[in-house]
């Protein structure tokens, strides 16, 4: 999963991605249209536990790939934007870092705090960029010598896009079925993209709860089913520089209960339908992630493609019954364990061996 960290300058996104990925890349306005990548360990407790009851040679977190998309506003020339759109267009995930915070230095350059303008502004643009791809494909369609057979649905399809579109629907509020999705080509637009609001505090704001404009966000984004997450990207940076041993008490004292990567996962997981099962052994302990309702079978496909080709069986024990067991021992003398077959879907915490013969 790589997720795309998009906002408007002096919003505070490249101190986000700096307390994400533990990089430390230059904060300020993204005039140089650079594009910053890192990753992030998804922090898991457990997956921390099985490598205490295991206690194999390596711990394998799953990962999140972050890209730091320049801070430009989209009207700053035409080639700027369309850079700025290509990497938005390439990340699976959105996050809008969305500026809240008071400082004496950004805002007067920034102007005036108003979280629900900067989120209305960059849903426009992903309108506006969506229109200009359906307007273009719609006049390839009319200039084409020789169309092809299904220019007729194809043209009902964009048209109905665009109709929405220009109502100020985004094209995740349509329902399009699977003959319209193949009529376009499987064409995947940028207002249907998975998004999700981090808004950015200073540490007053964080203390309080409080922030201008927070009712108004939380109703919008409540309307449109997009999750918000609070954040005080830059103490928590601060804070992500201190030993180890020494960020939770740090963290506890500013009432923050995980950091913000685990946040972050946590959300972007449930909103995207995400769940992770175990595969444990001496060489490693390993988090892997998937989608909800994936069976058996598949999921051994992302440990190795022959497991997925030589399926057997799945021998399987929740995370649950295994903690309240205290070991693998214990579930197995309870009868914990279990055979699943190749349709089996796999739940969150699930830990598996999978059988296999190739």
């Amino acid at each position: 999963m790589q997720i795309g960290l998009v906002g408007l300058p002096y919003s505070g996104k490249t101190t986000f991605f700096n307390l994400l990925t533990g990089l430390q890349r230059e904060t300020g306005p993204g005039g140089k249209g650079e594009v910053h990548l890192g990753s992030a360990k998804v922090p898991d407790s457990r997956l921390d536990y099985l490598f205490q009851c295991y206690q194999p040679a390596k711990k394998v977190n799953a990962q999140i790939q972050f890209k730091d998309i320049p801070g430009v506003r989209f009207d700053q020339g035409a080639s700027l934007a369309a850079r700025t759109w290509e990497e938005v267009r390439s990340a699976d995930v959105l996050v809008q870092v969305v500026r809240a915070f008071r400082d004496e230095f950004v805002s007067p350059v920034a102007g005036e705090l108003d979280p629900l303008l900067e989120i209305n502004e960059l849903a426009l643009e992903l309108l506006l960029a969506d229109i200009s791809v359906v307007e273009n494909r719609l006049r390839r369609l009319s200039e084409a010598r020789k169309p092809p057979q299904d220019a007729s649905l194809q043209r009902a399809v964009l048209k109905k896009i665009l109709n929405a579109l220009e109502n100020e629907q985004p094209v995740a509020s349509l329902q399009l079925d699977l003959t319209e999705r193949e009529a376009i080509g499987g064409q995947k637009f940028l207002s249907e993209k998975p998004l999700l609001f981090v808004v950015n505090l200073d540490q007053g704001q964080f203390s309080s709860g409080s922030y201008p404009g927070r009712e108004a966000v939380l109703e919008y984004a409540s309307r449109l089913d997009r999750p918000v997450i609070e954040a005080c990207a830059l103490i928590e940076a601060e804070i992500s520089e201190l030993p180890p041993a020494d960020r939770p008490e740090f963290l506890a004292d500013l009432g923050i209960e995980e950091p913000g990567i685990s946040r972050l996962a946590r959300v972007a997981y449930r909103h995207l339908g995400l769940i992770t099962f175990f595969t444990v052994g001496e060489d490693e302990v390993r988090a892997w992630p998937i989608r909800r309702g994936t069976v058996a079978r598949k999921a051994a496909g992302k440990v190795h493609t022959d497991m997925e080709r030589g399926f057997i069986r799945a021998e399987t024990v929740s995370f649950d019954d295994l903690y309240r067991s205290g070991s693998a021992a214990g579930a197995r003398e309870k009868g914990l364990y279990r055979l699943e077959g190749k349709d089996y879907p796999v739940e969150d915490g699930d830990i598996i061996n999978f059988r296999f013969n190739v």
